[in-house]
């Protein structure tokens, strides 16, 4: 089975605007309403359609979670209020004394949230080189539970062979495996196809695309963690709300041609960073020079629309870029239609500053819009030209 088709023949597209979004029965419309409500009606005590109170479920959520699940080929989906919500959720699993491996350069939020608040709690963290699975074989820590990878991570772009950190994973039956697919999206790569145990969305970014919604989703096939997620779900209650989830599930609709123009544009872009005697190196996957460009290009089917690259003339001229451009909005973010820039180390990941996961100081990263290529470059080129 490839990436973006299932056994019944749909690809992904079609199952992006058509799974679990069937036409609303009692009036025939096409697009699942918002279903604005607190609370519904029950027959008797007890005997109710399967909805009882919105927190604990809404249907708008139920058109979200099924047609999700369907394009990570995950039997079971739950949706959270933020992609730090979902991670809380899978984080629960854990108690205190167990310990989990990261990667050396999560995402800051993450980062901060086990170090800090599970840590706290007497939860334990390493972060290793995942890009050599050996090491994490070789050094496997004592109780370890969970093992959290990004491919492609943020904001480095380093790629971790998904197949490869799996099969070590399964030799340990206590542990799972969890993938931030948020950078490449359920369109260029399912990691539950490769061995994954559970994924994780910040559907803030690609899948809703527009700026203009928050939100999270956990896709699994083990129904123990599917347990689990829904009883953190509606016990802790950091859901979506259905409007949130309707304007999620619209922009998911798109996610596929969407990721088209990105990858187009992002190339573009890299072409343009690599000719440019302000960069001193380009960092994206699709390079044949970059490390994990061959396990990319195993798990998946295009390198996204995420690039990052160091400034030649250090953190003044990382600054003076990001704050000279016009057209790439100064914000933190990705993965929506408008181009966006930041300095990491200063923005979404000043919470990894001295610590193993500290970004470079000259470090500067572009989530590339649909915008028209050529205006994208004639902005990006007077910025660099300031340097």
């Amino acid at each position: 089975m490839t990436e973006n088709e299932r056994p019944d023949g749909w690809g992904f597209e079609t199952r992006a605007i058509h799974v679990g979004q069937d036409p609303e029965p009692i009036t025939g419309a096409v697009t699942v309403p918002v279903f604005q409500t607190s609370t519904f009606a029950q027959e008797a005590v007890g005997k109710h359609s399967g909805y009882e109170y919105a927190r604990t479920g809404n249907p708008t959520r139920t058109a979200l979670e099924t047609a999700f699940a369907s394009m990570e080929h995950a039997a079971f989906g739950v949706a959270f209020a933020s992609g730090l919500a979902a991670e809380d959720a899978i984080l629960r699993l854990l108690s205190p004394g167990d310990h989990v491996v990261m990667g050396n350069d999560a995402y800051g939020g993450t980062f901060r949230l086990i170090s800090k608040v599970f840590g706290a709690m007497g939860v334990t963290w390493s972060a290793v080189d995942l890009t050599d699975p050996s090491t994490l074989a070789d050094t496997w820590p004592a109780n370890t539970k969970l093992v959290w990878v990004e491919t492609p991570t943020n904001p480095l772009l380093t790629v971790v062979d998904i197949a490869e950190v799996a099969g070590i994973v399964d030799a340990h039956p206590e542990a799972r495996l969890v993938v931030d697919n948020t950078f490449a999206t359920p369109y260029l790569q399912n990691p539950l196809l490769h061995g994954a145990d559970i994924v994780v969305h910040s559907t803030t970014k690609y899948l809703g695309g527009h700026s203009d919604v928050v939100g999270g989703f956990v896709a699994t096939n083990d129904g123990e963690v599917d347990t689990h997620l829904r009883f953190i779900q509606n016990a802790v209650g950091a859901v979506p709300g259905p409007w949130d989830c309707y304007l999620t599930l619209r922009g998911a609709k798109t996610l596929g041609v969407r990721m088209d123009r990105h990858l187009t544009n992002a190339a573009a872009i890299v072409d343009q960073l690599l000719s440019h005697s302000a960069v001193s190196t380009v960092l994206y996957p699709g390079l044949d020079t970059h490390p994990g460009h061959a396990a990319a290009a195993r798990q998946m089917s295009g390198f996204g629309g995420m690039v990052s690259f160091r400034a030649a003339g250090g953190r003044d001229a990382a600054m003076r870029i990001v704050e000279a451009c016009e057209l790439f909005t100064l914000a933190e973010s990705l993965g929506a239609v408008e181009s966006l820039i930041e300095h990491p180390g200063v923005m979404t990941h000043a919470s990894a500053e001295g610590s193993p996961l500290e970004v470079p100081d000259d470090l500067v990263r572009l989530s590339v819009g649909i915008e028209s290529i050529a205006d994208l470059q004639a902005d990006l080129a007077q910025a660099l030209d300031t340097v």
